[in-house]
């Protein structure tokens, strides 16, 4: 699993916390909300949720009340199997950067959602630590968070510590009873061999289509196709666009999490919205699209898939970027052929459409102060040159995209540029 270090260092040691088996389920924020469970704050810097057992959920993450306060340890959760009753290794969650949506009414401070598959216990145990800080989010424009005061106090937890699990709640909306997207295939890749997927056809209300591009658009699961109706009733804000129209630069990304079916990649891009939307309180799912390892493209933020749609996924980076997240943990395995090839479409197709060369060069402005993952400093409102096709690690402090996907960037950079790869794929 990635760990992020937003501004201090990781790897003080966790409090073991307490073993002893206890049951309850928690309580529900709403009806169809996720299920919050509240951590014991034992001092010190360290608390926990003892193991226990719980309704079933199959996605995680921890949240606290006040967004600025940031915890500069280590936050660790494990999850008893709901088939075999297993548990699983210890977990390590990344804190997500208060603001990744802009300021937005009741926001928490939250961790990263995990993917841990089908689960029916969990344990928690988090240690706060001494940090030397990874810079002052000044924030502000570009569509970036502003930002603003409060980091944690070393050796002091935030207040309202809870773990908060989701419930896919069997298919989502716009799926068969398999589980796969509607008109999809057997393998769960949408469309037949001979129909044409819905995002070809349907049009976006109330604006033009988006400029052309010199790749061609890939096939791509759209949201109504993998969420329905309920998801958009659930995101009523307007899509908002990138405040210049146009895409300089795409940010990869891995989700983290267990492994998966194919037939599940639905459910589990429905769950990150879930935990998104419901815990983070942003407006929409922060990714523009996502892919699963069989190579299935899903639409993420609502704005339309030709439109210049101004993401929640790489903090100071927004303004001017979109963004591909695998779904996986690729920390210590590649990426699958099939993800990367279907990657590499919709990379050259967002690029193309601004001309930007996969391969090339591009200056971005930094909507926020901070140092990146190499230990690089940005600062706000400043110009920094970047790959065309970078790492979300580039931008930010963290391990994302994984330590094994990272070096895939190159091919991946070549591929979206035709250098064997899109062009002689899709001949």
């Amino acid at each position: 699993m990635r760990r992020t270090a937003l501004g201090t260092a990781l790897g003080v040691a966790a409090v073991l916390g307490v073993q002893a088996a206890a049951s309850g389920a928690g309580d529900r924020a709403g009806h169809d909300g996720p299920r919050r469970l509240a951590l014991t704050d034992l001092g010190g810097g360290e608390a926990v949720l003892t193991r226990r057992t719980t309704e079933p959920f199959e996605l995680l993450g921890v949240s606290w009340t006040d967004p600025h306060a940031e915890i500069h340890g280590r936050i660790e959760v494990r999850t008893r199997d709901a088939d075999d009753g297993e548990w699983s290794d210890w977990i390590a969650l990344a804190p997500h950067p208060a603001d990744l949506d802009g300021r937005r009414p009741g926001a928490p401070g939250s961790t990263e959602p995990v993917w841990v598959g089908a689960s029916d216990g969990a344990e928690v145990r988090i240690s706060d630590g001494d940090g030397d800080g990874g810079g002052d989010r000044d924030g502000g424009g570009n569509g970036e968070g502003d930002g603003g005061g409060g980091g944690g106090v070393p050796g002091r937890l935030p207040a309202g510590l809870v773990l908060d699990l989701i419930d896919a709640g069997g298919r989502p909306g716009g799926a068969d009873a398999a589980g796969r997207p509607v008109g999809a295939d057997a393998a769960g890749r949408p469309g037949g061999a001979d129909a044409e997927p819905a995002v070809f056809t349907a049009a976006l209300p109330g604006r033009s289509d988006g400029p052309p591009s010199s790749a061609p658009r890939p096939e791509i699961v759209s949201r109504a196709e993998w969420g329905g109706e309920e998801i958009e009733e659930k995101t009523p804000e307007p899509a908002q666009y990138l405040p210049g129209g146009r895409i300089k630069a795409v940010f990869v990304h891995h989700t983290a999490g267990a492994d998966y079916r194919c037939a599940d990649s639905a459910s589990i891009v429905r769950s990150i919205l879930d935990y998104h939307v419901d815990v983070e309180k942003w407006r929409d799912i922060g990714y523009n699209f996502l892919v699963d390892k069989c190579g299935t493209v899903f639409e993420g933020r609502k704005g339309g898939i030709d439109q210049p749609v101004l993401g929640a996924h790489t903090y100071g980076w927004n303004a001017e970027s979109t963004s591909v997240a695998f779904i996986g943990d690729f920390t210590a395995q590649a990426a699958p052929e099939p993800a990367l090839a279907a990657a590499a479409r919709v990379i050259a197709y967002k690029l193309g459409q601004y001309g930007v060369d996969p391969r090339g060069r591009v200056r971005l402005t930094a909507g926020a102060t901070q140092k990146n993952y190499f230990g690089e400093a940005f600062t706000y409102g400043q110009v920094y040159e970047f790959d065309a096709v970078s790492g979300h690690r580039s931008g930010f402090a963290t391990e994302c995209p994984g330590d094994s996907l990272y070096p895939q960037l190159p091919g991946l950079r070549d591929r979206a540029a035709g250098d064997g790869g899109v062009l002689g794929l899709l001949d």
